[in-house]
């Protein structure tokens, strides 16, 4: 995590540069809608009205009106640039001319509809390129936008309005610029939408039914205010940086979590994911690396690398930072992040401890007057601190360290001995402290210590009367070797400290600048077999192990990518592999589960979602990673993780645009196909009905040529009707209808397609009216008796009955025919669908789809099953009791 807030008092370099980029430029200024009709472009007309009465020179690039005469009114006054005309497939486009407006070089233009689409052979694609041209001229620009066409939100916004907006712009181009939020409550909007003050009226009905919900206008109006929040925001931070301000300025909240070794630290994690949700503001978990944190056991850095892990996967910033202490670490990190709440945890300690250490918690809450700090008790566990105490193999150091450092020592001592007769005491003692800083400085604090005694012990010898003893006989002399054994050691411990800082930056550095690296080279890779070579690659070279990358498959885990190539892996390694992926825990050895293996896997996982299992192994079958080498570990799987399902999402999406695609030109092809037969259909129906038969063999001919292109007429309105059902272009007019009137209108529609068929009504006079719309309802009944009869045995009856039921009521065509195979009843209503070695095959297969779709539009159900007292299919419309009309017979 990168801060660009110095804490030297400085403005942030940063920050100055982004200000500089701004000199020359022209400024933008976005006047953000939460929806369309909240009056974006009617506050931009009159806040640029203002500008031109105040003498500035204001121009209107493009303006939209739609048709509102309230905003229509304030475009008079203004000077309008005209548009330019760009051909495109034999039609003639209007787009902003840009040319004319730099020509024309304004201090003002007005641009509505940043997120606009130009056409085809313009010199940008979106006009907010166009903009951007504008200002980088030194235009100022006033511009509209709705906070749907903003990329980030896209699909957010798509997820509850079931509207995929498809013209978006990237946030980056709003968020140099200032921004003002257009917003009305979603009641007043739905209101100026009936009056006709947004969409003519027909475009207006359809709206109310589908995007302006009172639902989605609220959550809408959520997300372009967090927007604007957010801006506002980024802008403050800007300006702190910039000017070397302190402090938190908590327009917004920010929350960081210390963690740390201790057992307890995950749940600090899951408090701060609570917390930082309920103030809807981000979060970030952060270690402090101190010199302690080197001393750590295996089992601590599992703890540490396993909560920062958690923190990743519930949507959290990670931070891993060196500092001198764990107070000191926490304040530079807080003041960078300009946090404005701190959680962390209260140990339980020992009155002796907190008399020798102090408490941390005491220091930041003193500290931090400026922070809310949240302590949150943890629970006594096993003692990471007892274990983090306990000596390393190299605690003291080597031997060979002690002999350079008292070879260093004997040179001081020679160097000492030429120097005596012409130097006096004192300076000789001064360089008797080199030896001890530069065995501080290179193998640590207590080789220093000793190194500072061997010093004081060789001046006495070699220097102090009488010399070569350890007899001091001046009293002053005294007083020098304790002050010189003195200064010795505390120049060694800062020297110490300075070293174990020293060794802390280097490692986070060198950590940082891998996954620098590494995100790197995942931002310029496309494909998942490219991803996971890199991931096996990048981690092979940084930890030096063998690594293999599996991931689903068919229902298996298959080998995607290994370092080196080829790699097979036993039995015990596939079950462990499995076990990683099943329970998204690691598996393998120096685990918990399957310890047999030598490889280690760990799950490849974003939130919740487990894409694959990662495994490492040392050539030589020893341990297969050093726990402190964890966290880099799952750092790197994590940004893995994510690339992974970056790019299974950009597949999916590409998949649903081809689909979307697909399905607008069959649509396209049905409704011009549809339209073209039409006319000829309904010519040649005319003609029939005019034709006199001379013979009864001409009569029959006719009949049947009438049957045949009535029979095409209503293929041709089935086309028509499916795409109105996938276009959403239906219009409902509900009224009662008697159910035996409209199944007798559609039975005598019928007449010749049914012919010598029987048609048994059971339908009684007493039952209620239902509530349709009659036009749509009668193509349902004829969609379903032409379906009964084309697909029942023609010497058997077709039987319509309508039966009250316990949720409403059921109207069923029954034929006698084979019936629908088992479990494809659901399918069988799908568009296009024909299911064979049933009495379903042949057809077009979109009666049945159509009949779905116009039942779901009146709100009512329909389902396919098999009749249980014979065979055959049952087809029934089910009303429930809000579709039935009440005050009728069955009362």
């Amino acid at each position: 995590m990168n801060h660009d807030s110095p804490l030297d008092g400085r403005p942030s370099p940063e920050a100055l540069l982004r200000e500089a980029a701004q000199e020359g430029r022209g400024r933008l200024k976005v006047f953000l809608g939460a929806a369309p009709g909240v009056g974006k472009t009617y506050e931009m007309l009159t806040e640029g009205t203002v500008r031109r009465r105040e003498g500035d020179d204001v121009v209107i690039g493009v303006v939209e009106t739609h048709g509102r005469a309230e905003t229509a009114a304030l475009v008079d006054g203004f000077e309008i640039i005209p548009r330019s005309d760009v051909e495109y497939q034999g039609r003639t486009l209007l787009e902003m001319d840009i040319d004319a407006i730099l020509a024309r070089h304004p201090a003002l233009v007005l641009v509505d509809e940043l997120a606009h689409t130009n056409a085809p052979g313009s010199r940008h694609d979106k006009r907010y390129q166009d903009v951007e041209e504008l200002l980088a001229a030194g235009i100022d620009v006033y511009s509209t936008v709705n906070v749907q066409h903003l990329e980030s939100v896209n699909d957010v916004v798509a997820s509850f309005t079931k509207v995929r907006v498809r013209e978006t712009l990237p946030d980056r181009v709003i968020e140099n610029a200032d921004i003002e939020l257009i917003d009305i409550p979603p009641d007043e909007l739905i209101e100026r939408l009936k009056q006709g003050k947004v969409y003519v009226p027909e475009e207006a009905t359809r709206a109310l039914g589908s995007f302006f919900s009172k639902s989605n206008l609220t959550a809408l109006r959520e997300l372009a205010l967090r927007r604007a929040a957010q801006a506002v925001d980024a802008e403050m931070l800007d300006y702190l940086r910039a000017h070397a301000l302190a402090g938190t300025w908590a327009a917004g909240e920010r929350v960081v979590v210390a963690v740390s070794e201790q057992p307890a630290a995950a749940e600090l994690v899951r408090a701060a994911k609570r917390i930082a949700d309920a103030l809807r503001g981000p979060w970030t978990a952060v270690h402090i690396e101190t010199p302690r944190t080197s001393r750590f056991s295996d089992a601590d850095n599992a703890r540490l690398a396993a909560t920062l892990h958690l923190a990743s996967q519930l949507g959290g910033d990670v931070a891993t930072v060196p500092g001198e202490n764990v107070v000191e670490g926490l304040k530079r990190f807080t003041t960078e992040a300009r946090a404005t709440q701190l959680i962390v945890g209260k140990s339980v300690r020992s009155r002796w401890f907190e008399l020798l250490h102090g408490s941390i918690v005491d220091r930041l809450v003193r500290e931090t007057p400026d922070m809310t700090v949240h302590v949150l008790p943890m629970a006594p566990g096993d003692s990471p601190a007892r274990a983090a105490r306990r000596p390393a193999p190299d605690r003291w150091g080597r031997p060979t360290d002690y002999l350079v450092a008292f070879g260093m020592v004997a040179l001081v001592t020679l160097v000492g001995d030429s120097l005596f007769a012409a130097a006096s005491v004192a300076n000789v003692g001064l360089l008797f402290l080199l030896p001890v800083m530069v065995a501080a400085l290179r193998y640590g604090l207590r080789v220093g210590i000793v190194t500072s005694l061997v010093c004081s012990l060789a001046y006495n010898f070699f220097f102090i009367p009488p010399t070569h003893t350890f007899t001091i006989q001046d009293p002053e002399n005294i007083l020098t070797v304790l002050v010189l054994l003195g200064v010795a050691v505390v120049s060694s411990h800062l020297a110490a400290k300075v070293r174990q800082q020293a060794l802390l930056a280097q490692r986070s550095a060198a950590q940082n600048s891998s996954l620098a690296g590494f995100a790197r080279q995942l931002t310029g890779t496309g494909q998942a077999e490219e991803l996971a070579q890199l991931l096996c690659d990048e981690v092979g070279r940084l930890l030096d192990v063998h690594t293999v990358l599996l991931m689903p498959e068919a229902g298996e885990l298959v080998v995607r990518a290994a370092n080196p190539a080829g790699t097979r892996l036993e039995a015990i390694e596939q079950a462990a592999s499995r076990w990683a992926f099943d329970h998204n825990q690691p598996a393998g050895r120096n685990s918990e589960t399957l310890t047999a293996s030598e490889w280690l896997f760990h799950p490849v996982a974003t939130a919740g979602h487990v894409l694959g299992a990662f495994g490492i192994a040392k050539p030589d079958a020893s341990t297969p990673i050093r726990s402190d080498q964890l966290p880099l570990l799952l750092s790197l799987l994590d940004q893995a993780a994510l690339a992974l399902e970056r790019i299974g999402l950009e597949a999916e999406m590409s998949t649903v645009t081809q689909l979307k695609e697909r399905d607008r030109l069959r649509a396209a092809l049905l409704s011009s196909v549809s339209h073209d037969l039409r006319t000829p259909l309904t010519t040649i129906l005319g003609m029939l009905g005019e034709f006199q038969p001379a013979t009864p063999e001409q009569e029959e001919q006719l009949r049947e040529a009438r049957g045949e292109a009535e029979r095409l007429n209503r293929f041709v309105a089935n086309l028509l009707d499916m795409v109105r059902i996938e276009t959403g272009a239906l219009h409902l007019s509900i009224e009662p209808v008697d159910l035996a009137e409209a199944v007798a209108a559609a039975v005598h529609d019928l007449r010749r397609a049914l012919r010598d068929r029987r048609v048994a009504l059971e339908i009684s006079p007493d039952l209620p009216l239902v509530a349709v719309d009659p036009h749509l309802f009668h193509h349902c009944l004829i969609n379903l008796i032409e379906n009964a009869a084309k697909y029942g045995h023609a010497d058997t009856p077709i039987t319509i009955a309508a039966r009250r039921e316990h949720s409403g009521m059921a109207l069923s065509v029954l034929d006698e025919g084979p019936g629908i195979p088992p479990g494809e009843e659901r399918r069988i209503f799908e568009t296009f669908t024909r299911i064979e070695g049933s009495d379903r095959k042949g057809g077009t297969g979109l009666g049945l789809a159509i009949v779905k779709g116009f039942a779901e539009a009146m709100e009512i159900g329909v389902e396919a099953t098999n009749r249980h007292d014979r065979s055959g299919a049952r087809f029934a419309l089910l009303f429930p009791e809000t579709r039935l009309v009440k005050g009728t017979a069955d009362e």
